[in-house]
């Protein structure tokens, strides 16, 4: 064999050595993690620790570039970084073992340092499986690279100084085996884990409410192709988040907690006494201070839920205007977020409630279940934390919530937005009469006027839907006369103030995105 395929056989053996030992290691990690809790394993304590490092800025990008999947294209890109550093490991071991083993080990380090860093960790526990996978790897490795020296030639009959690729390969089917084997394991302990929530969800049967939602109007729906819905459906509403894995909340285990600054009366709350109480049922717009103008991350949901306001009264808790002194509201989600909210709005008379239905059923675990808070009006980084455990009545000037220490604003009400549904972007419809037609939004305001302009054209007023109340999105659409050639339309609303929608254009960062939507069609 010639000295350089010697070397390229060598370092395909290593990074090979590397990698499995690599597999191994996350795949025992999935393993105890499973047992212990899925949350702790290290994919997904380094992936959340990457995400609150993760400037704003490319945080928005990630989520305008990759929509919901932007968790899997960060967990792909920490294993392929992982399985670089495998390759480099595996190659260092062939000439030394404990270095490439320490190395291993290193990363088990972070992984476990990590764990307890996470602001849902339960204590010591959630080191165990990064450490114990490390280990698990670290061997691994050590095997692979001894296998994968280069023996005599009286010791392999495949010639002088040839490789035991037999022993090498056989060792690494084995390990292959065992790690694959281990990491289903896992997966089944997980699930296993999350029978027990998935039991309560569908064994939960929801009250019918205090407080029915008014009726739909005639017309709310306009019959137009290529229009959103009124009503978003659960499977379609957008979800926007920073868990890697959606938490499964035992509804059974599940407790909330009100306490803080001028509560009087701390409360703490199973579902069920929830359930015991009133409830409110409301078509309720959402909207995600991450969508861009013209953007998909706004859904409307006829919500189910407790009056928020009626549990902070209960607490002894009064609201600036009548002399509390507690301005923020803090929410705390069992995966360690944390959101906060102007009290003042949260009890000026909105339907701010903790939901725990949505379009009839229990809450998705996507989108929330057990309990959720929503608050009208308010981007749902400042209002709509999912999860939900623990109310803390502060002051804005004593803590910042989790985005407000990345830079976004600590208030902040939901900018009035229309956008074009129909039709499409580089859309070719054939001349004649065309129906524009889309929605428009301006949460606990109302839109009370929609305007269309063709080209550098004049503002035409366009034809509303009926209006299902101030809290939710509003349909519209518009009959235009197409002429053949290239077309730039633009709508803009007006709320229930008079305030026409501005035409500068903004950032999301750091309270929403502002502008025109505008479309560029071809008529044929």
């Amino acid at each position: 064999m010639s000295s350089f395929r010697s070397k390229l056989v060598r370092a395909a053996l290593g990074a090979m050595a590397g990698l499995l030992a690599a597999f191994t290691a996350l795949a025992v990690a999935e393993l105890v993690a499973g047992l212990v809790r899925p949350a702790a394993g290290p994919v997904t304590v380094v992936g959340g620790a990457v995400i609150d490092r993760t400037p704003a800025a490319v945080k928005d990008f990630a989520i305008r570039a990759f929509g919901a999947n932007d968790k899997i294209v960060l967990q792909l890109g920490i294993l392929a970084v992982l399985a670089l550093f495998a390759v480099a490991l595996g190659i260092l071991a062939l000439s030394h073992r404990r270095a490439g083993a320490v190395g291993v080990l290193l990363f088990g380090i972070v992984g476990a340092a990590t764990a307890l860093s996470r602001p849902d960790t339960t204590g010591a526990g959630d080191v165990l499986p990064s450490a114990v996978g490390s280990v698990a790897g670290a061997l691994v490795l050590c095997v692979l690279a001894w296998k994968a020296v280069p023996m005599p030639a009286h010791a392999d009959q495949e010639g002088a100084g040839g490789w035991s690729r037999r022993n090498f390969l056989t060792a690494a089917g084995v390990t292959a085996v065992a790690a694959a084997s281990a990491g289903a394991l896992g997966r089944f302990f997980t699930g296993r884990q999350g029978q027990g929530a998935v039991a309560s969800r569908e064994g939960l049967v929801l009250p019918a409410p205090s407080s029915p939602a008014p009726a739909l109007p005639a017309g709310v729906q306009l019959k137009v192709p290529g229009i959103t819905t009124f009503t978003t459906p659960n499977s379609g509403f957008y979800r926007v988040d920073t868990a890697l894995t959606v938490p499964k909340v035992d509804a059974g285990t599940w407790r909330l907690r009100i306490h803080g600054k001028e509560v009087t009366r701390p409360r703490t709350y199973t579902l069920d006494q929830l359930l015991a109480r009133p409830l409110i049922e409301r078509d309720i717009t959402l909207t995600c201070v991450s969508n861009e103008v013209g953007g998909p991350y706004v859904g409307n949901a006829r919500w189910l839920g407790v009056p928020l306001a009626d549990l902070l009264k209960e607490a002894g808790v009064r609201p600036p205007s009548k002399g509390g002194t507690a301005d923020q509201l803090v929410a705390r989600s069992v995966d360690g977020m944390t959101l906060g909210s102007p009290v003042e709005d949260v009890m000026d008379g909105r339907d701010a409630m903790l939901a725990v239905g949505m379009n009839g059923e229990p809450l998705p675990f996507d989108h929330g279940f057990p309990v959720r808070m929503l608050v009208p009006g308010l981007y749902g980084y400042v209002s709509a934390c999912k999860w939900i455990e623990s109310i803390e009545l502060t002051t804005f000037d004593a803590y910042d919530p989790y985005w407000v220490k990345r830079r976004w604003a600590r208030r902040a009400p939901i900018k009035t937005q229309s956008r074009i549904d129909a039709p499409k972007p580089f859309a070719r419809p054939a001349a004649g009469t065309v129906t524009v037609a889309g929605v428009a939004w301006a949460q606990h305001r109302g839109i009370t006027r929609v305007q269309i302009r063709i080209d550098d054209g004049p503002w035409q007023d366009a034809d509303l839907a009926a209006q299902a109340g101030t809290d939710t999105w509003r349909q519209w659409s518009y009959r235009w006369k197409a002429t053949p050639g290239g077309h730039n339309l633009t709508v803009r609303a007006t709320d229930g103030t008079g305030q026409d929608q501005t035409e500068q254009r903004t950032r999301t960062i750091p309270d929403g995105a502002s502008g025109w939507h505008s479309v560029f069609v071809t008529v044929t």
